[in-house]
């Protein structure tokens, strides 16, 4: 048991829900509880399928196609590095100015982070990925690898109760706190997406 509370611990800090709540309140900004909701149940849905494919098979996939997780992570940063520039900057804002009328905006398609960054590399990153690859790695037989992935699950429970809690933590904010909450972590986003290019480059032996 001891193995799986530290399981749950690994994936509890890597994956960090709490962290992710408020970045989940900035990436669906100007967007109702019920968009909130559906945006949060697919991001952790499209997680909770990556991770458990890595989990079971990630180790043989990046081998397959001669991926290292030291790239993998290079890849994760310089993508989360473009979210940050758009929240800092207010990109997805400017874009929006062109639209008609609200109900564009509110339907806009271009505007769905479920899958990038919130599924990937928010929830499921390098890091996560890296982790069930070791986690399952680390023991034998079926019931190994099924409690590894039940304690991967109740950490991605433990983030869609915290995403449901946006909505009034947001309306709590006011448009003027979110904005101020929005720019603090696009350059936390930022400082992260530029933590995983060094630690990828540090794991690849380029430098060291």
């Amino acid at each position: 048991m001891a193995a799986y509370i530290t399981a749950f611990v690994t994936l509890f800090v890597i994956i960090d829900p709490i962290g992710l709540a408020p970045i989940f309140i900035a990436l669906t900004l100007d967007m109702d509880a019920a968009q909130r909701r559906r945006i949060g149940l697919r991001a952790l849905c499209i997680a909770a399928i990556l991770l458990t494919l890595f989990g079971l098979a990630g180790d043989a996939i990046l081998s397959g196609i001669g991926i290292s997780i030291s790239a993998f992570r290079i890849a994760g940063g310089l993508l989360l590095f473009l979210t940050a520039l758009d929240m800092l900057f207010e990109r997805r804002t400017e874009r929006r100015e062109g639209k008609a009328d609200e109900e564009e905006i509110a339907h806009d398609p271009t505007h769905d982070p479920s899958v990038f960054p919130l599924a990937m590399p928010l929830l499921a990153g390098p890091g996560a990925l890296a982790s069930m690859i070791l986690l399952v790695g680390q023991g034998e037989g079926v019931a190994h690898v099924l409690m590894v992935h039940l304690v991967m699950l109740s950490v991605l429970a433990i983030a869609m109760v915290l995403f449901m809690l946006a909505t009034p933590l947001a309306r709590g904010l006011g448009r003027t706190g979110t904005m101020v909450v929005t720019r603090l972590l696009g350059m936390l986003l930022a400082a992260l997406s530029v933590q995983f290019v060094i630690d990828g480059l540090h794991g690849s032996g380029l430098f060291g």
